[in-house]
C-alpha cells in the first residue's frame, strides 16, 4: 500500500468517526487540545497531509476514542 492511499485510508477514518459522532470539523477542533485549524483538519480527512503521530493523539483523544481505531482499514496488495 502506497503512502498516499495510507493517508486517505486514515484520513476516510477519521472522517467516518467524526460523523459517527455527529460533529463538524469545527466542533473537532473546539474539542481538541492545543492550537489546530478546521483547514489542517480537512487535509487530515482528504488524505493530503501527513498528521503528527502527536495530532492522531488530539484527535482520538476529542473524539473519546483509542487512536488504534484510525488504523482499523482495508490493506490491499496489488
Amino acid at each position: 500500500m502506497e503512502k498516499s492511499e495510507i493517508l486517505k485510508s486514515v484520513g476516510n477514518k477519521i472522517k467516518e468517526i467524526r460523523l459517527s459522532k455527529g460533529f463538524s470539523q469545527l466542533d473537532l477542533v473546539g474539542k481538541m487540545e492545543g492550537n489546530i485549524d478546521v483547514t489542517n483538519i480537512s487535509r487530515i480527512e482528504q488524505g493530503r497531509t501527513n498528521p503528527t503521530v502527536y495530532t492522531l493523539f488530539r484527535i482520538a483523544d476529542a473524539l473519546e476514542i483509542h487512536p488504534k481505531e484510525f488504523f482499523d482499514i482495508e490493506i490491499t496488495e496489488a
